[in-house]
């Protein structure tokens, strides 16, 4: 009972946080520029931190890279949840890559298109040209971006393929791909299959376990493989290496 009351008293302070972080966030939103800044990126990923702590998910970075990291990259993750929006950005200055119906979520969307998320159509050939040169400038400009080489949460475990784009770009600038292993001790309660956010979010607030480990590996270098397809393979066969010691 204690452990409960503490546990509520806990979210409560997490969404008054997260109130006193969106209001200013949401109206700097509509300053020109785009994206509007380091400084929105800063008050951004802090933001996300606090929406960490509003859904009350204990989110850990396990850091397993032996070298250290690059300081341009490519990183790279699969993606069983939609916690993976805020997840990703509270631990790392990137900027994301989503599907483009994350663009039209009420505040959300637009708090995260003004930080720099990159929006995508995945059905269509000219929007997916279009998001590879805007990655690209943003490479050039000395961001970082993430994104889900699955091509969007396919399921609890990794997905058949990875797609050959990000892999592409690596090999066309040079620029190595990070990998960061997700794992969600309670995969049910993250996964997102058909539910509304708003499900999805109190799923994630009413879990029995909270904890997600985002595993942090070393960079693959684009000079070590020949080709995109045989570059993906391999990162995806890592990948499900990664699947089998955490999950089976």
């Amino acid at each position: 009972m204690i452990a409960n009351l503490v546990r509520l008293f806990w979210l409560l302070l997490g969404w008054v946080e997260l109130t006193i972080l969106t209001v200013p966030l949401y109206l700097f939103s509509f300053l020109p520029g785009e994206p509007r800044g380091p400084w929105y990126n800063r008050i951004f990923r802090v933001w996300c931190r606090s929406f960490v702590h509003a859904l009350g998910v204990d989110l850990r970075l396990h850091q397993k890279h032996r070298h250290p990291l690059p300081p341009r990259f490519l990183m790279v993750a699969n993606h069983p949840s939609a916690f993976e929006d805020v997840g990703i950005p509270a631990l790392f200055d990137v900027d994301c890559l989503a599907k483009r119906e994350v663009g039209n979520w009420w505040i959300v969307g637009r708090i995260s298109a003004a930080a720099g998320t990159l929006f995508v159509n995945r059905e269509s050939k000219a929007s997916r040209g279009r998001v590879v040169k805007e990655i690209e400038k943003r490479l050039e400009s000395g961001r970082n971006v993430a994104l889900y080489p699955e091509g969007g949460v396919k399921g609890k475990r990794l997905y058949e393929r990875f797609h050959y784009g990000v892999f592409d770009i690596s090999l066309r600038t040079g620029i190595p791909i990070l990998p960061v292993y997700i794992h969600y001790e309670a995969q049910d309660d993250f996964y997102w299959s058909d539910q509304t956010l708003v499900r999805k979010m109190i799923d994630l607030m009413m879990t029995r376990n909270n904890r997600a480990n985002y595993y942090l590996y070393d960079a693959f270098d684009p000079r070590d493989f020949r080709d995109k397809a045989h570059y993906s393979e391999h990162v995806r066969e890592r990948f499900l290496e990664w699947q089998k010691q955490y999950l089976d």
